[in-house]
């Protein structure tokens, strides 16, 4: 009698730390970071402005995404990898992004980004911030330097939100539960889907998809949304 009391005190307990469990995703450029890392791999190429442009209208959802990351994908043939290294020294954390973090494990909730950029810079932003979970693009390379093609399938806004419901399910979360924050067009499904949808200084289209927006630049507003929903 004893042990099964026991047991079923234990089970409440867990049931307990599931309910108060959190999992929050998002995107990486213009959200977690300020940059858009496409766009400084463009201007290591010589063809910044060019690319620039096409990001943008990819961002509002003007053109295809997809069709859009090949296009400025293949102006960085030729690139060495060492761009990488260089790229990385220039990514800056959004304000409040590191303290967003250090707050959610503290409560231990995970965090994870899923970004249409690459993990060639993402593992090392992840790395430094201490983020749980990644999925990204990644590039090609031959001989040292890039193809102007992708290596693997492309992180599209249907993946976003696949890899959202595939990080709950693997945490037992139901995606009430989930958080989901980004500024690009390409964020908007997993934004309406998770139980707390916010677009974080986005483009017109994510902001009015959104269920909540912030406006300013400091992630840690996001907690103040998160803790009120």
């Amino acid at each position: 009698m004893t042990a099964s009391f026991k047991s079923s005190r234990a089970a409440n307990k867990q049931e307990h730390r599931t309910a108060d469990m959190r999992l929050i995703v998002m995107d990486i450029d213009s959200t977690l970071i300020n940059e858009e890392v496409i766009d400084l791999l463009g201007e290591e190429a010589g063809v910044g402005e060019q690319v620039a442009a096409i990001t943008e209208r990819a961002m509002r959802g003007e053109i295809d995404f997809k069709q859009a990351l090949e296009e400025r994908v293949g102006l960085l043939a030729g690139l060495g990898q060492e761009v990488f290294d260089r790229t990385f020294e220039r990514v800056t954390f959004t304000p409040g992004a590191l303290e967003l973090v250090r707050a959610a494990h503290e409560r231990g909730w995970k965090v994870g980004v899923v970004s249409g950029g690459f993990h060639e810079v993402a593992d090392r932003i992840v790395e430094t911030a201490g983020i749980d979970y990644c999925l990204a693009n990644r590039l090609e390379v031959q001989g040292g330097k890039l193809t102007g093609k992708l290596a693997a399938e492309i992180v599209t806004r249907e993946r976003k939100l696949d890899v959202l419901r595939s990080w709950a399910h693997e945490l037992g979360l139901p995606l009430s539960q989930t958080v989901a924050m980004g500024d690009g067009a390409n964020d908007i499904p997993m934004i309406q889907a998770a139980g707390t949808g916010i677009a974080f200084c986005a483009k017109p289209k994510t902001r009015e998809a959104a269920p909540f927006a912030i406006d300013e630049r400091n992630l840690m507003l996001a907690m103040d949304i998160i803790l009120r929903d």
